[in-house]
């Protein structure tokens, strides 16, 4: 069984967690209320807005060391919804790698919506999540968990393919919020 630990009790802590759960492992929610509880999880998902990451890392880095740790961020302009705010060579999820050199980083979930994970589905398909990063035994136990949880898993590819995800993300939240698409929507893989 795989404990898993989330940071963020917004709308995708507790859509990321009922996948867990649902697929027989354990998982706890950690807000800023928070912060003397120390991380149980040996996998930790950071589903905070891209602008949380800094304090998150403020507060927890040390705790992170040594854990796999899923960036779920989207490093969109939120004042704007017109660009995403890291340079074009880079990700949310790389600058978080660089942050932490001692965690095993992969990215998922971002290209995701919170109803999409909870239902299990996108129309009549089932939610694939889009894994990316380096750590190939990261990226196994997290398909685990998720699959184990009904959903389908899409190797994405390194660390690197991070940056698509992000721009595959941006393109989603900004169709939803321009109202093109409800915010239950998402993208499907067809097998």
């Amino acid at each position: 069984m795989t404990h898993v630990s989330i940071i963020g009790g917004g709308n995708m802590g507790p859509a990321i967690a009922e996948v867990v759960t649902r697929g027989g492992n354990t998982a706890d929610i950690y807000t800023s209320a928070d912060l003397d509880r120390p991380i149980a999880g040996d996998v930790v998902v950071l589903a905070v807005p891209y602008p949380a990451l800094s304090t998150v890392l403020g507060q927890r880095a040390s705790q992170l060391e040594g854990k796999i740790v899923v960036d779920i961020t989207n490093p969109l302009n939120f004042e704007t919804y017109d660009s995403l705010t890291v340079p074009a060579d880079a990700s949310a999820t790389s600058e978080l790698a660089a942050a932490l050199p001692n965690s095993r980083v992969i990215k998922a979930f971002n290209t995701n919506f919170a109803a999409t994970l909870a239902s299990g589905q996108v129309n009549d398909q089932p939610t694939t999540v889009l894994i990316a990063g380096d750590d190939a035994g990261a990226k196994s136990l997290l398909t685990d968990v998720v699959t184990a949880g009904g959903l389908r898993v899409a190797d994405a590819g390194s660390l690197r393919r991070a940056r698509e995800l992000e721009a595959l993300g941006f393109l989603q939240i900004t169709l939803a919020a321009s109202e093109q698409t409800s915010w239950s929507a998402g993208f499907a893989l067809m097998n």
